[in-house]
């Protein structure tokens, strides 16, 4: 346990941070399983479209360093590779 006051509010805003943080990274596998379905429909424009939205997403967590930049990178090359397969 900790022995300072201001311990005790890092814990507390540690556990605010966590919470917001696994929020987003959910939102963001959501929507990541979102898309797969809209390719695995072969619907491109509209997966087009939720790219550009979801990359927002992703460059927006990479930033404030809820996920690595490099993985938002990776994740947005390979989704937009897959929406360009479709035919």
């Amino acid at each position: 346990m900790p022995l300072h006051t201001a311990a005790y509010k890092a814990l507390r805003a540690d556990a605010k941070k966590r919470k917001r943080n696994e929020a987003l990274i959910s939102e963001l596998k959501t929507r990541a399983k979102k898309l797969e379905s809209l390719i695995a429909e072969k619907k491109k424009g509209e997966a087009q479209q939720y790219l550009k939205i979801l990359s927002i997403k992703y460059t927006k967590a990479a930033s404030k360093g809820i996920i690595h930049k490099k993985t938002a990178s990776r994740k947005i090359s390979r989704l937009s590779k897959r929406i360009n397969s479709i035919s």
